[in-house]
Protein backbone atom coordinates (compact mmCIF):
# COMPACT_ATOMS: atom_id res chain seq x y z
CA UNK A 1 0.00 0.00 0.00
CA UNK A 2 3.14 2.59 0.73
CA UNK A 3 6.53 2.27 -0.57
CA UNK A 4 9.04 4.92 0.57
CA UNK A 5 12.33 4.31 -1.73
CA UNK A 6 15.49 6.52 -0.79
CA UNK A 7 13.60 9.20 0.83
CA UNK A 8 15.55 12.32 2.11
CA UNK A 9 13.95 15.11 4.12
CA UNK A 10 15.37 18.16 5.79
CA UNK A 11 14.01 20.96 8.33
CA UNK A 12 15.84 24.00 6.32
CA UNK A 13 19.09 22.85 6.02
CA UNK A 14 18.78 20.24 9.08
CA UNK A 15 19.30 16.82 7.38
CA UNK A 16 17.07 15.03 9.12
CA UNK A 17 15.96 11.55 7.51
CA UNK A 18 18.47 9.82 5.08
CA UNK A 19 18.11 7.34 2.53
CA UNK A 20 14.98 5.90 4.25
CA UNK A 21 13.08 3.07 2.84
CA UNK A 22 10.05 1.61 3.78
CA UNK A 23 7.12 -0.74 2.93
CA UNK A 24 3.43 -0.58 4.78
CA UNK A 25 1.31 -3.70 3.48
CA UNK A 26 -2.47 -3.41 3.19
CA UNK A 27 -4.60 -4.37 6.19
CA UNK A 28 -1.09 -4.73 8.83
CA UNK A 29 0.13 -2.42 11.32
CA UNK A 30 3.16 -1.35 11.28
CA UNK A 31 5.29 0.53 13.74
CA UNK A 32 8.46 2.99 13.46
CA UNK A 33 10.19 3.02 16.36
CA UNK A 34 13.05 5.50 17.75
CA UNK A 35 14.19 7.91 20.22
CA UNK A 36 13.42 11.23 20.70
CA UNK A 37 14.64 13.58 17.19
CA UNK A 38 15.58 10.13 15.85
CA UNK A 39 13.47 11.04 12.69
CA UNK A 40 9.75 9.26 13.13
CA UNK A 41 7.62 12.39 13.31
CA UNK A 42 9.58 13.78 10.23
CA UNK A 43 8.88 10.70 8.38
CA UNK A 44 5.81 10.83 8.90
CA UNK A 45 5.18 14.62 7.59
CA UNK A 46 6.69 13.64 4.45
CA UNK A 47 4.62 10.64 3.70
CA UNK A 48 1.61 13.43 3.92
CA UNK A 49 3.10 16.28 2.09
CA UNK A 50 3.55 18.65 5.17
CA UNK A 51 7.58 18.27 4.46
CA UNK A 52 8.61 18.15 0.71
CA UNK A 53 11.72 15.16 0.93
CA UNK A 54 14.39 17.04 -1.71
CA UNK A 55 15.10 13.37 -2.62
CA UNK A 56 13.45 9.66 -3.36
CA UNK A 57 10.23 8.43 -3.78
CA UNK A 58 6.86 8.23 -1.61
CA UNK A 59 3.95 5.92 -3.40
CA UNK A 60 0.69 5.33 -1.99
CA UNK A 61 -0.81 1.91 -4.01
CA UNK A 62 1.29 3.24 -7.22
CA UNK A 63 0.87 6.25 -7.39
CA UNK A 64 3.57 8.91 -6.69
CA UNK A 65 3.16 11.52 -3.70
CA UNK A 66 6.02 13.48 -3.70
CA UNK A 67 5.05 17.37 -4.22
CA UNK A 68 2.05 16.45 -3.66
CA UNK A 69 -0.09 19.17 -1.66
CA UNK A 70 -1.42 17.30 1.67
CA UNK A 71 -4.85 18.26 1.33
CA UNK A 72 -4.29 16.20 -2.19
CA UNK A 73 -2.68 13.25 -0.39
CA UNK A 74 -5.54 13.23 2.22
CA UNK A 75 -8.44 13.02 -0.37
CA UNK A 76 -6.34 9.98 -1.88
CA UNK A 77 -7.38 8.06 1.39
CA UNK A 78 -4.28 8.60 4.12
CA UNK A 79 -5.29 10.18 7.19
CA UNK A 80 -2.70 11.84 10.54
CA UNK A 81 -3.24 12.01 13.35
CA UNK A 82 -0.41 14.67 14.42
CA UNK A 83 1.54 14.41 17.91
CA UNK A 84 0.27 17.48 18.98
CA UNK A 85 -4.06 17.00 18.98
CA UNK A 86 -4.86 19.68 16.88
CA UNK A 87 -8.98 20.23 17.35
CA UNK A 88 -10.93 22.79 16.80
CA UNK A 89 -11.41 24.18 20.48
CA UNK A 90 -14.07 26.74 20.00
CA UNK A 91 -16.40 23.45 18.44
CA UNK A 92 -18.26 21.09 20.58
CA UNK A 93 -16.98 17.44 19.94
CA UNK A 94 -19.96 16.49 17.48
CA UNK A 95 -18.88 19.78 15.40
CA UNK A 96 -15.63 18.37 15.36
CA UNK A 97 -16.44 14.99 14.08
CA UNK A 98 -19.01 16.48 11.07
CA UNK A 99 -16.76 19.42 10.04
CA UNK A 100 -14.53 16.28 8.63
CA UNK A 101 -16.64 14.36 6.57
CA UNK A 102 -15.11 13.30 3.62
CA UNK A 103 -16.60 10.62 1.16
CA UNK A 104 -13.64 8.21 -0.05
CA UNK A 105 -14.88 5.33 -1.89
CA UNK A 106 -11.39 3.47 -1.59
CA UNK A 107 -11.87 3.54 2.04
CA UNK A 108 -11.83 0.24 4.11
CA UNK A 109 -15.22 0.98 5.63
CA UNK A 110 -17.17 4.64 5.72
CA UNK A 111 -17.17 6.10 8.87
CA UNK A 112 -20.07 7.58 10.65
CA UNK A 113 -20.59 9.89 13.75
CA UNK A 114 -22.19 7.06 15.49
CA UNK A 115 -19.42 4.74 14.72
CA UNK A 116 -17.11 6.85 16.33
CA UNK A 117 -19.18 7.26 19.45
CA UNK A 118 -18.80 2.93 19.49
CA UNK A 119 -15.47 3.11 19.19
CA UNK A 120 -14.72 5.62 21.89
CA UNK A 121 -17.76 5.67 23.67
CA UNK A 122 -16.73 8.40 26.64
CA UNK A 123 -16.89 10.63 23.50
CA UNK A 124 -20.55 9.85 23.00
CA UNK A 125 -21.27 11.83 26.58
CA UNK A 126 -19.22 14.56 25.43
CA UNK A 127 -20.49 14.77 22.11
CA UNK A 128 -21.78 18.51 23.47
CA UNK A 129 -19.02 20.06 25.08
CA UNK A 130 -16.36 22.20 23.38
CA UNK A 131 -13.13 20.60 22.49
CA UNK A 132 -10.98 23.05 24.41
CA UNK A 133 -12.91 21.88 27.75
CA UNK A 134 -11.78 18.29 26.96
CA UNK A 135 -8.91 16.31 28.88
CA UNK A 136 -5.78 15.59 26.83
CA UNK A 137 -7.07 11.98 26.49
CA UNK A 138 -10.43 12.97 25.24
CA UNK A 139 -9.19 15.29 22.81
CA UNK A 140 -6.52 12.66 21.54
CA UNK A 141 -9.81 10.09 21.33
CA UNK A 142 -11.57 13.00 19.05
CA UNK A 143 -8.37 13.86 16.94
CA UNK A 144 -8.34 9.83 15.86
CA UNK A 145 -11.98 9.57 15.45
CA UNK A 146 -11.82 12.88 13.41
CA UNK A 147 -9.59 11.58 11.28
CA UNK A 148 -11.21 8.61 10.89
CA UNK A 149 -14.49 10.54 9.72
CA UNK A 150 -12.60 11.29 6.29
CA UNK A 151 -12.24 7.40 6.04
CA UNK A 152 -8.97 6.90 5.41
CA UNK A 153 -7.75 3.44 3.83
CA UNK A 154 -4.21 4.56 6.12
CA UNK A 155 -3.84 6.02 9.01
CA UNK A 156 -0.94 7.55 10.55
CA UNK A 157 -0.48 8.16 14.45
CA UNK A 158 2.14 10.40 15.55
CA UNK A 159 3.37 9.50 19.15
CA UNK A 160 -0.46 9.04 19.66
CA UNK A 161 -0.30 8.33 23.50
CA UNK A 162 2.24 10.81 24.38
CA UNK A 163 1.49 12.03 27.70
CA UNK A 164 -1.65 10.31 28.12
CA UNK A 165 -2.25 9.15 31.67
CA UNK A 166 -1.59 5.05 31.92
CA UNK A 167 -5.35 4.14 32.25
CA UNK A 168 -5.83 6.33 28.77
CA UNK A 169 -3.02 4.92 27.08
CA UNK A 170 -4.47 1.21 27.54
CA UNK A 171 -7.80 2.11 26.66
CA UNK A 172 -6.15 4.03 23.58
CA UNK A 173 -4.29 1.12 22.77
CA UNK A 174 -7.64 -1.37 23.12
CA UNK A 175 -9.63 1.10 20.68
CA UNK A 176 -6.32 1.01 18.10
CA UNK A 177 -6.21 -2.94 18.43
CA UNK A 178 -10.05 -2.98 17.78
CA UNK A 179 -8.92 -0.67 14.29
CA UNK A 180 -6.48 -3.43 13.51
CA UNK A 181 -8.85 -6.66 13.71
CA UNK A 182 -11.29 -4.12 11.15
CA UNK A 183 -8.29 -3.85 9.43
CA UNK A 184 -7.35 -0.69 8.43
CA UNK A 185 -3.78 -0.25 8.13
CA UNK A 186 -1.97 1.90 10.28
CA UNK A 187 2.06 3.15 10.28
CA UNK A 188 2.62 4.27 14.33
CA UNK A 189 5.21 6.05 15.18
CA UNK A 190 6.04 5.82 18.56
CA UNK A 191 9.03 5.32 21.29
CA UNK A 192 7.12 3.41 23.65
CA UNK A 193 8.56 -0.14 22.50
CA UNK A 194 5.87 -1.83 24.91
CA UNK A 195 3.16 0.21 23.33
CA UNK A 196 3.80 -0.18 20.07
CA UNK A 197 5.15 -3.90 19.87
CA UNK A 198 1.61 -4.94 21.26
CA UNK A 199 -0.46 -3.87 18.57
CA UNK A 200 1.81 -4.22 15.53
CA UNK A 201 2.33 -6.85 13.22
CA UNK A 202 6.28 -5.48 11.86
CA UNK A 203 8.56 -2.82 13.12
CA UNK A 204 11.25 -0.08 12.16
CA UNK A 205 13.99 1.19 13.93
CA UNK A 206 15.18 4.29 13.45
CA UNK A 207 17.83 6.10 14.63
CA UNK A 208 19.74 9.57 13.10
CA UNK A 209 17.52 9.61 10.49
CA UNK A 210 18.48 5.91 9.38
CA UNK A 211 16.83 2.49 9.55
CA UNK A 212 18.48 0.67 11.76
CA UNK A 213 16.11 -2.57 11.87
CA UNK A 214 13.04 -3.52 9.67
CA UNK A 215 11.60 -7.31 10.94
CA UNK A 216 8.67 -8.71 12.60
CA UNK A 217 7.91 -8.02 16.52
CA UNK A 218 9.19 -11.49 17.06
CA UNK A 219 13.41 -10.67 15.45
CA UNK A 220 12.77 -7.58 17.09
CA UNK A 221 12.46 -8.88 20.36
CA UNK A 222 15.38 -11.04 20.05
CA UNK A 223 17.60 -8.01 18.90
CA UNK A 224 19.53 -7.49 22.05
CA UNK A 225 21.93 -5.15 20.32
CA UNK A 226 19.21 -3.05 18.44
CA UNK A 227 17.54 -1.90 22.31
CA UNK A 228 20.85 -1.13 23.10
CA UNK A 229 22.19 0.96 20.73
CA UNK A 230 19.18 2.49 19.21
CA UNK A 231 15.77 2.31 21.62
CA UNK A 232 17.57 2.40 25.41
CA UNK A 233 17.22 6.12 26.86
Amino acid sequence: MLELEAVNSYYGTAYIIKDLCMKVFEKEVVCLLGRNGAGKTTTLKSIIGLIRPRSGSIKFRGKELSGMAPEKIARMGIGFVPEDRIIFPDLTVAENLKIAIKASPDSYKQWTENDIYELFPVLRKLSKRLGGYLSGGEQQMLTVGRTLMGNPSLLLLDEPIEGLAPLVVKELGTQILRLKESQLTILLAEQNIRFATSISNRAYVIDKGLIRFNGSIEELAKSEEIYAKHLMF
